[in-house]
């Protein structure tokens, strides 16, 4: 049986970090933006491209009513966000399949139930959160506090948004997943040994 964690998070709460630092620790692979590269080569689309869509939930166009029958009428960019998931789908499960592994969003938890993966979701206060982002951000990036929250709550939602339109469950249920981490004033290298432990185990 594969070693699989895949990593749910809050944007500004570590959890990439955590993914990252819990696979070094662990010595399995990480895979994050690597499944965009992936993603990428096998469509023919740039990777900023295929950031986009997956960032955003796909929309349907007005629907059609045909007599009784019922036709949505979907749009090509529709078709595209839909075909990109079905390629992250599938390499997300040849990523897992190949060898032990920490898998950073991309409803991962979801896709690879069958799997049964270790489910980690990471969250921490708005306070943690901001003083993460501002410490990562580049030094000619000026925000107010409110522009910076107002910016973590808007890819909260976009993130959110997407993982319900895919999966049919609410983002960051906690039934969703096998362990909740609280990052709130945590430095995350100082947590990840006993966490490996624990997940060596």
């Amino acid at each position: 049986m594969k070693r699989i964690i895949t990593i749910g998070r809050e944007f500004g709460s570590g959890g990439r970090e955590l993914g990252r630092r819990l696979s070094e620790e662990m010595g399995i692979a990480y895979y994050d933006q690597e499944i965009i590269t992936e993603i990428a080569n096998r469509t023919s689309l740039s990777e900023q491209y295929v950031q986009a869509v997956i960032e955003h939930r796909p929309s349907f166009s007005f629907p059609i009513h045909i007599g009784r029958s019922f036709y949505p009428a979907v749009s090509p960019v529709f078709e595209q966000s839909m075909a990109v998931f079905q390629e992250q789908f599938r390499i997300i499960k040849e990523m897992a399949l190949k060898s032990d592994c920490v898998i950073v969003g991309r409803c991962a938890d979801y896709i690879l139930k069958e799997y049964r993966p270790m489910r980690i979701f990471v969250y921490a206060d708005m306070e943690s959160r901001m003083a993460r982002c501002r410490a990562k951000a580049p030094e000619e990036e000026e925000m107010t506090d409110k522009e910076l929250k107002q910016h973590i709550l808007g890819i909260d939602k976009k993130r959110a948004k997407y993982y319900e339109f895919y999966t049919g469950h609410k983002c960051g249920d906690k039934l969703n997943f096998d362990l909740c981490v609280n990052t709130s004033g945590i430095v995350i290298k100082e947590i990840v040994p006993g966490m490996a432990a624990m997940l060596k185990r």
